[in-house]
């Protein structure tokens, strides 16, 4: 899994003009689902740059929706009722969609249009229709090496990506 896990930190920093963007959104992993550990493209991130910044979702208490809150190396992190790590929720530091140039999405699989298996619920598409034209949406996925051929049950609901990382390389769509 790290192995894994830094083959796609390695190849969004090779692929994407990272320093450029104001604003970067970075899940924080549940590993026990096998989702990416994006703490290395998050420590890299504030290593080496003052840009982009950080921004981290919040499940709401309605279960469905998210909100978004700054990430820095101080941002105290609670653990929410369905066991991810998150950013305590600070007025002062909540990020709206319209300000992210690139979100990061994790995923289970992806097709060659860009189309994506998430984790179910719904929550990135709801959030990756809030977001501004323009922004990139770049899954990142640890299970396979390329993408399937296509997703036959693609909702009109659903947001497709414009790149996914796998150990295996990087998919333009």
């Amino acid at each position: 899994m790290a192995r894994r896990s830094a083959q796609l930190s390695a190849g969004f920093f090779e692929q994407f003009p990272v320093a450029e963007w104001r604003w970067l959104h970075v899940f924080l992993p549940l590993l026990a689902k096998n989702e990416p550990d994006t703490w290395p493209i998050i420590r890299r991130v504030w290593a080496e740059s003052q840009s982009p910044r950080l921004a981290a979702p919040v499940v709401q208490p309605d279960g469905i929706s998210l909100q978004h809150y700054e990430l820095t190396p101080g941002t105290p992190l609670i653990t929410s009722r369905w066991g991810i790590p998150e950013p305590m929720p600070e007025p002062t530091a909540e990020v709206l969609p319209a300000q992210l140039d690139a979100v990061l999405v994790p995923l289970l699989a992806c097709d060659q249009r860009g189309h994506r298996v998430g984790y179910g619920g719904g929550f990135y598409d709801r959030f990756l229709a809030q977001c501004r034209p323009g922004a990139r949406f770049i899954g990142l996925s640890i299970l396979g090496d390329e993408p399937v051929d296509a997703i036959t049950d693609v909702l009109p609901t659903d947001v497709p990506l414009h790149a996914c990382i796998t150990p295996g390389g990087v998919w333009n769509f």
